[in-house]
This record gives structure tokens, C-alpha cells and sequence, in this order.
């Protein structure tokens, strides 16, 4: 029963959160390693993201009929080809 005791604590989240140590993940270390050479720029908090791009009404409303059609001609051809 020692290897059943073993695959217990592998995967025992209380026994990995009571380390005394815990060591950073690689990302962290990188970030750190990066930063100490070259600090990032201040960002605030919600920054300004910009004018949105603005698409013509004309085709949002192309889009969605074109798709309704194309539906409708499916339904259509899988509705012929059942009768069959």
C-alpha cells in the first residue's frame, strides 16, 4: 500500500499549499529577469482604446441577408433532395 500512499500525495493540493517554499513559475522568472534590465512604461489603469472602426450599414445588412439566403436555398435543396 506505499504506492498508494505515494499517488495520494502526488496529487494532494493540501500537502503542495503547506511548502515552506514555494518557487516561482518560469514566466515569473523571466518577467523579473526582464524587468530588472529594463522596467515596463507605466500604464493606467482603463486606458483610451481608440475610435472603434466603423463598417458601412450597408454591409452588415449584405452580410446578414446573404446568409439568410444561403439558408434558405439549403433548407430548399435538403427538402427536394428528401423527397426523392
Amino acid at each position: 500500500m506505499p504506492e498508494q500512499d505515494d499517488w495520494e500525495r502526488e496529487f494532494d493540493h493540501r500537502w503542495a499549499r503547506s511548502a515552506e517554499h514555494k518557487e516561482p513559475s518560469a514566466r515569473a522568472r523571466m518577467l523579473a529577469a526582464r524587468w530588472k534590465e529594463n522596467p515596463p512604461a507605466p500604464v493606467p489603469f482603463r486606458a483610451d482604446p481608440g475610435p472603434a472602426p466603423r463598417r458601412s450599414s450597408w454591409v452588415s445588412t449584405a452580410v446578414v441577408l446573404g446568409c439568410v439566403a444561403v439558408v434558405i436555398v439549403l433548407l430548399g435543396y435538403a427538402q427536394m433532395r428528401s423527397s426523392y
